[in-house]
């Protein structure tokens, strides 16, 4: 590879990889999350501050830029589950709806490079699938960047989907400076609306997947039969939103799965519905079986 200038000289083809020069060039994004300096990169190595914080790029090219050790309640186990799952194609009709409005507001974007941060990406499965869908529209100058307070679900985006900037972090504490995404993607995950107004291009729009009323009801059923927990609302969340963004677009995508019983293991491994349940309750479910689950999304759309 010919630096041009721009890179460093090396005999290691690995030294430089996609993920780093990604970095390189949208290395204006980063905020130090300690001080809120700018950010360089420093011999393809690490991110550093004029105040000399340093954080190292990962060996498969992700940044940690939590100041503390994240909580999460996504172990290794469940996210090898989820991958399952989405491999599948569970998510699919949502994640190609989610494409296509973001399609449909591209013209209102400021940006010629477009960035589409997945905020919550989990194993990144949804921000790759996402960008991959837009992709086979046309030529688009698209950059997306993802972030999770789970160093578990980073390392393996970051091992599969080369072309994406991923971070560990918290939503408390978005390490982007302010007006830097054109798109910001919240999809089945908690929301820090204060953060996603300040780093929000202007003329973007925020995406936020959430549950819909009947979302996985098969398992809601034998799992919390005759308690509150046996239906569910996304009214609470929906009014959040609305009182933080202009809702602009409310679509509701639902439509049924057919699952064999490996499947369905993988299923419960996967979703927080199961974490609540006891060992009898899982197991009666993976003995009787379930043949088909329903999926069942609100994808709600505003502007700051």
């Amino acid at each position: 590879m010919s630096n041009n200038g721009k890179y460093p000289d090396s005999g290691d083809k690995q030294y430089i990889t996609t993920a780093k020069i990604k970095i390189k060039e949208n290395i204006s994004i980063f905020k130090c999350p300690v001080c809120g300096g700018r950010m360089e990169l420093d011999s393809f190595k690490s991110l550093i501050c004029l105040k000399r914080h340093c954080f190292d790029i990962s060996r498969n090219g992700y940044v940690n830029l939590l100041l503390n050790a994240g909580k999460s309640q996504y172990d290794k186990e469940m996210f090898e589950s989820r991958n399952v799952i989405c491999n599948m194609g569970f998510f699919d009709p949502m994640i190609d709806a989610v494409a296509g409005i973001i399609s449909q507001n591209m013209s209102g974007f400021d940006s010629n490079n477009i960035k589409v941060l997945d905020a919550g990406c989990g194993e990144g499965f949804h921000l790759s699938g996402i960008i991959n869908a837009l992709h086979k529209e046309g030529e688009i100058n698209l950059q997306g960047v993802g972030i999770d307070i789970s160093k578990g679900g980073i390392q393996i985006a970051a091992k599969k989907y080369k072309e994406i900037i991923w971070c560990v972090a918290d939503l408390s504490r978005i390490p982007f400076m302010d007006k830097q995404f054109d798109v910001i993607l919240n999809i089945l995950s908690p929301s820090n609306y204060g953060e996603f107004k300040r780093i929000i291009n202007n003329g973007g729009i925020l995406i936020k997947v959430v549950p819909g009323n009947d979302y996985l009801r098969e398992l809601r059923k034998v799992f919390y039969k005759e308690t509150e927990k046996e239906t569910y609302s996304s009214n609470r969340v929906m009014e959040h939103f609305r009182n933080n963004f202009n809702l602009t677009d409310i679509q509701s995508v639902r439509y049924s799965v057919e699952l064999s019983k490996d499947e369905l293991g993988h299923l419960i491994k996967m979703t927080p519905l199961s974490w609540g349940a006891t060992e009898d309750k899982v197991q009666k479910v993976l003995n009787e079986g379930i043949d088909c689950i329903t999926a069942d999304f609100n994808i709600m759309t505003g502007r700051g």
